[in-house]
């Protein structure tokens, strides 16, 4: 496959953040961008082979983790993360030429966009509907079509739908931004020093402590955990149920699974705690470094050359 055959899967259609942060990747503006209806729909066209690279939402600084991303990536799919783009979003209320705020009687945008501006509506648009689009893009296509119709989104889609600016910058927290997810099929991107991995675990047996006993297998090698989500459990392939009250835990840990201490954690993690799937491990956004699990991974290589030392004192058997 040469490089320029790639195809990338996103929510469409052309205008979104989503397509806006995968712009901003300078090395995938060679593939073909294929725009669709849904996160889920990118998301089991990557796993389906009909993309060769899928691009979704994950996490939004002001609603927070988007539920139907991370819960296919969890229970219904097997793909790889390579890396994660953040971009800062500015959400703008936008309508065809000529309206006001008062003429606005229906929004429309993705419900996580939506519901990044909950106050500005509830104080400037109490008696406007506000519905569920399938994009922000795709509000701003409609509200293109209708009177008093206004849309919640990029100014890129209001240009590309002929939409005005109302007002700019309407999320109801500044500093508003969305985390995005590049996965593949198969695959781990190498290690950069800069790296993040995401593991689904679900636990062996639910048990007073057994949360515990797994954060302690990180904290012990001082793996510092970015993030920690519950999501309720799916039932298995074979057909058992779920009941209220079971959780599966999706984390987010600095480093890499090509890092030693890494890799002995999650060894520990599944022969002693819990089920372990592997998303991924891949380059963090943003400038940083690993210090701490630099320091950790040299600690246990060292205290690993100084227990095989000992071991090699032992008289055959």
């Amino acid at each position: 496959m040469t490089t320029n055959s790639r195809r990338i899967g996103f929510l469409g259609p052309v205008g979104t953040f989503t397509e806006e942060a995968l712009r901003s990747q300078n090395d995938l503006l060679d593939a073909e961008l294929i725009p669709m209806r849904t996160f889920v729909d990118v998301l089991n066209a990557t796993q389906n082979r009909t993309v060769d690279l899928g691009f979704v939402a994950i996490e939004n600084a002001i609603e927070g983790i988007v539920n139907v991303t991370l819960d296919t990536l969890a229970f219904d799919t097997d793909l790889r993360i390579q890396r994660e783009v953040v971009l800062d979003i500015k959400m703008n209320l936008m309508a065809p030429p000529g309206t006001s705020m008062a003429d606005v009687h229906t929004v429309l945008s993705h419900p996580v966009a939506n519901a990044q501006c909950r106050q500005f509506l509830r104080e400037h648009l109490s008696e406007a509907d506000i519905q569920p689009a399938n994009s922000t893009s795709e509000g701003a296509r409609l509200a293109s079509e209708g009177v008093g119709i206004a849309a919640l989104g990029p100014a890129a889609a209001g240009k590309l739908y002929g939409l005005e600016t109302i007002t700019e910058d309407v999320a109801d927290l500044k500093g508003n931004q969305t985390r995005f997810l590049l996965v593949a099929p198969e695959g781990i991107p190498a290690k950069t020093g800069h790296d993040k991995s995401t593991v689904v675990l679900a636990q062996h047996e639910n048990k007073p402590g057994s949360l515990v006993a797994i954060l302690h297998e990180f904290a012990a090698r001082n793996i510092d955990l970015t993030k920690l989500t519950s999501r309720p459990s799916r039932p298995t392939a074979g057909g058992n149920h779920t009941a209220l009250g079971q959780y599966t835990f999706i984390i987010d840990i600095d480093g890499h699974v090509d890092d030693d201490v890494v890799a002995n954690c999650l060894i520990n993690v599944q022969a002693k705690h819990a089920d372990v799937k592997f998303l991924g491990s891949y380059p963090a956004a943003g400038n940083g470094s690993n210090e701490k699990l630099f320091a950790a991974t040299k600690a246990w290589g060292d205290a690993t050359d100084w227990m095989q030392g000992l071991r090699s004192q032992i008289s055959p058997a």
